[in-house]
């Protein structure tokens, strides 16, 4: 198990000096920092019962047979932790709650105490689920209403109350009218405070670069807190989401650090202009959220696959209190985030997610009464001929999101080849000022990316001065159709003028997009990808109108689009637009859909977003499999170094040594992706370490050892942990142990254990060999050592391999031949094998 990152030598060597560390290692995913002067920490791997482990434990630290150590109390300290950059091993995990579930069990049947602290315990999960929906739901609301004025203020101020966007500035007024709903005098735009007029191309030139200046100064403030304080912060965070939850560690990503960062520079970045959404990044603050109040319970401190459970939860919660969709918040995180999903945790989602909606519902930062982002109001409905132009629109976002992803991918090689990369900060503003540059002319532009949804998705009335809705006027009344519906009419100048700008306005956010996602700022790419559906859909929606309406005695609409009739609704086709570009992006399908009815409340449109959803992903899936979140790879002159552990970390000080931002293969995450089929005839002897001709592996012997000998074996070697065989000459596995473990066991005998020196022996048996009457004593180290590791024959067809590994989340696995030892598989190397066979650099993966 190659792993470079780990440093040789004493147990001190292990865990940071006090000047490398900062406060989020409290909070960070890993667990608590590796402060192992105090035993607030995880229990040693036992695999027998906890009395046994404790025996263990109390001879190893040279107490007396009769004084038992209780393991949840006195563990020894970083026995059971894992390294920065690591994987977990779900099984171990898996079996340490397992136990620790028996053990409380067993207790509360002796005592009242001991039968409330189980209910407590079982109590727990549900508390903790409570609280971070609340928490979650709290940290949106406040995003939302903070963004929204912030991205008021780039075009004036309310004289009544700063604090009060343009909206809630108006509400009281008595002067606004139906065609001028945004005026009133209680608002006024820059021009009209520096100039005393709104009138006139002086005016405009003070108002564009008000505009620029506010949007560059959220800008810079966004990219200088990122860079200073929390490099994690940036990006949509759904990438290292997903690898965190598939068991890998990145210390501190999940920190209050990252928290705060994130939540203050997310509404920076939303409000400067910039092509980018809020809706992703608050699935990471929602599993900040969750992290952090982890560490007020033991069970979820202590254990990373319980943790885990949590974090799938806090994903769901991230969706709902996005877009207000808790259903399709579940779903996302059980379709594309989730690596573990058991019932249990489908359940907690479920309630997660929805305390954390009735905590944004209660917040109201919409204004409008209502959860829902987007809430529409279609009158007409669908006919069975409109399938065609959806499918049209879905083959549009199927193609968009491949384009997407290759454009995106090409930038970011771009970026990590070249000097660009060097200065971010520059970057982010160069792409703020052109994008408020080109975007303030434009009205569509110049508008935030959900306003801008909301208003594509808008369904015309009479009373309605949108731009939009520029139609010419019915003649008589009986062409204004029946009920509340409008009957469909001929488009206006007004209309004419605003489907130019939508056009210029498709091809700036497809271009700009492309260059935004990824830099050094929070980054979603949700309502981004929505807006260039809906644009999209919106301009065929409209052009499918006009061509009912000038030709309704064609075939196609014959029968069921009379004149006068209300046959086509072009915000139905802008919302059907935006799901189909979002799903070629993401290549989400059973949760898109969920998320996109509830986003609208448009309950009886499944059908048609059901169709555009999986067009689209047939479509893009024939030019690449995989969605944003987890394609590209990076080629060998790109490859990055991970940090060892001489080398500062990515923290408060330090600049980012890992981009957080980018896709899960360009980081080299080691992620095996569920949806990535292995039809490839190799073996495991074809895959395992060593190679032929490579040198033999590194073991250890059960009772043949000396604590110099084992020492030796572990400085000469960089590998996570070493096979127990019975003798060098049999290679018949007896079990496995971490070298993090070893290092630390031996650490804490040699300081703690009277008579512990090189030349004492290192016993993995049950039973302690006779020893010589003048020697030292032996270490006994089999409470450290797994006794069940998962082997595999040599024989084993590799997408069997692929899916053990998979489906038991498993670090490693032994191959044996006849009992004997041959060798080892780690999940680095299944991930190397199907890059080769995929045409892909081996060398790209670079954690383990």
């Amino acid at each position: 198990m190659e792993n470079p990152g780990y440093r040789t030598g004493s147990f001190d060597s292990l865990h940071h000096s006090s000047e490398d560390d900062d406060d989020d290692e409290m909070v960070d995913i890993a667990g608590a920092t590796l402060d192992f002067s105090t035993t607030d920490d995880v229990p040693p791997l036992g695999t027998g019962s906890y009395e046994e482990s404790s025996s263990r434990a109390a001879g190893m630290n040279g107490a007396g047979p009769s004084k038992l150590m209780d393991p949840l109390e006195d563990p020894l300290p970083g026995v059971g932790t894992y390294e920065d950059f690591n994987t977990i091993d779900w099984v171990r995990e898996k079996s340490k709650d397992r136990d620790r579930h028996r053990e409380i069990t067993k207790k509360s049947r002796q005592s009242t105490v001991a039968l409330l602290h189980s209910v407590s315990d079982a109590f727990s999960g549900w508390l903790l689920m409570l609280l971070v929906g609340l928490m979650s739901g709290a940290l949106a609301g406040g995003i939302d209403i903070a963004a929204h004025w912030l991205t008021d203020l780039k075009g004036g101020v309310c004289l009544i109350g700063f604090w009060f966007n343009h909206e809630h500035c108006c509400w009281t007024s008595n002067e606004t009218t139906f065609q001028e709903r945004d005026r009133c005098p209680q608002w006024q735009s820059w021009a009209e405070l520096i100039t005393g007029t709104s009138e006139g191309p002086f005016a405009y030139i003070m108002n564009y670069l008000m505009y620029i200046v506010w949007a560059l100064l959220f800008a810079l403030l966004a990219v200088t807190l990122v860079r200073a304080f929390a490099p994690y912060a940036c990006g949509s965070g759904i990438p290292e989401i997903k690898t965190i939850l598939s068991g890998f560690i990145i210390r501190g990503y999940l920190g209050k650090w990252t928290l705060i960062i994130k939540t203050i520079t997310l509404v920076l970045a939303v409000s400067s202009g910039l092509s980018l959404g809020k809706e992703g990044p608050l699935v990471h603050v929602a599993c900040c959220c969750a992290n952090i109040l982890c560490h007020l319970f033991t069970k979820y401190r202590k254990n990373e696959a319980k943790r885990r459970e949590v974090l799938s939860a806090a994903a769901a919660v991230g969706v709902s209190v996005a877009f207000g969709a808790p259903i399709g918040g579940v779903l996302f995180s059980l379709e594309e985030v989730s690596y573990y999903f058991p019932l249990k945790t489908l359940w907690r989602s479920f309630f997660a997610a929805l305390v954390a909606a009735f905590t944004l519902r209660s917040i109201n930062p919409f204004g409008n009464s209502r959860l829902v982002l987007f809430y529409v109001e279609f009158h007409a409905p669908w006919h069975l001929v409109e399938l065609a132009p959806f499918i049209l629109l879905g083959i549009f976002g199927g193609l968009w999101g491949a384009l997407f992803i290759k454009a995106n991918i090409a930038w970011c090689r771009i970026r990590k080849s070249t000097r660009l990369g060097h200065y971010p900060v520059i970057e982010v503003l160069v792409v703020a000022a052109v994008t408020a540059l080109i975007a303030y002319p434009n009205s569509y532009t110049r508008m935030s990316g959900a306003e801008l949804i909301s208003e594509l998705f808008n369904d015309c009335s009479l009373l309605d001065s949108s731009q939009l809705c520029g139609y010419k006027q019915p003649v008589n009344v009986s062409e204004t159709g029946a009920g509340n519906s409008l009957a469909d009419r001929p488009a206006g100048e007004g209309l004419y003028t605003a489907l130019w700008q939508l056009a210029l306005a498709l091809i700036f956010k497809m271009m700009i997009t492309v260059i935004t996602f990824g830099m050094k700022v929070p980054s979603g790419l949700f309502i981004p990808s929505m807006a260039v559906g809906a644009i999209a859909g919106r301009l065929l929606g409209v052009g499918m109108e006009q061509l009912a309406y000038y030709n309704h005695d064609w075939l196609i609409f014959k029968g069921w689009c009379t004149p006068g009739a209300d046959c086509i609704t072009p915000g139905l086709y802008a919302m059907v637009g935006a799901a189909a570009c979002l799903g070629g992006v993401t290549r989400m399908t059973v949760s898109l859909v969920v998320i996109m009815f509830e986003l609208t409340g448009g309950l009886e449109y499944i059908v048609p977003l059901m169709a555009a959803t999986m067009t689209s992903k047939w479509v893009a899936d024939a030019f690449g499999r995989e969605g944003i979140y987890e394609v590209s790879q990076v080629s060998r002159r790109e490859k990055k170094q991970k940090p060892r552990r001489s080398e500062p970390r990515p923290d408060a000080q330090t600049p980012m040594l890992l981009p957080p931002q980018a896709h899960i293969r360009l980081n080299g995450y080691p992620f095996l992706e569920p949806k990535e089929e292995f039809d490839h005839s190799s073996l495991a002897v074809d895959v395992m370490r060593p190679r032929r001709g490579d040198p033999a592996l590194a073991v250890l012997t059960q009772d043949g050892m000396t604590v110099g000998e084992v020492e030796t074996v572990v400085e000469s070697t960089h590998y996570s942990g070493f096979p127990v065989v019975v003798s060098q000459e049999s290679q018949r596995l007896v079990g496995f142990v971490l070298r993090r473990d070893l290092l630390i066991s031996i650490d804490n005998a040699r300081k703690r254990q009277e008579g512990i020196v090189s030349a004492s022996q290192v016993v993995f048996t049950e039973h302690t060999p006779p020893q010589p009457p003048e020697g030292p004593p032996p270490l006994r180290l089999r409470g450290i050592m797994d006794l069940s590791p998962f082997t595999v024959t040599d024989h084993t067809p590799m997408d069997i391999t692929v899916d053990i590994f998979r489906k038991l989340g498993l670090r490693q696995c032994l191959v044996t031949h006849n009992g004997r030892l041959l060798g080892i598989i780690t999940k680095k190397d299944i991930l190397k094998h199907m890059a080769q066979i995929s045409n892909r650099d081996p060398d790209s993966i670079l954690f383990n």
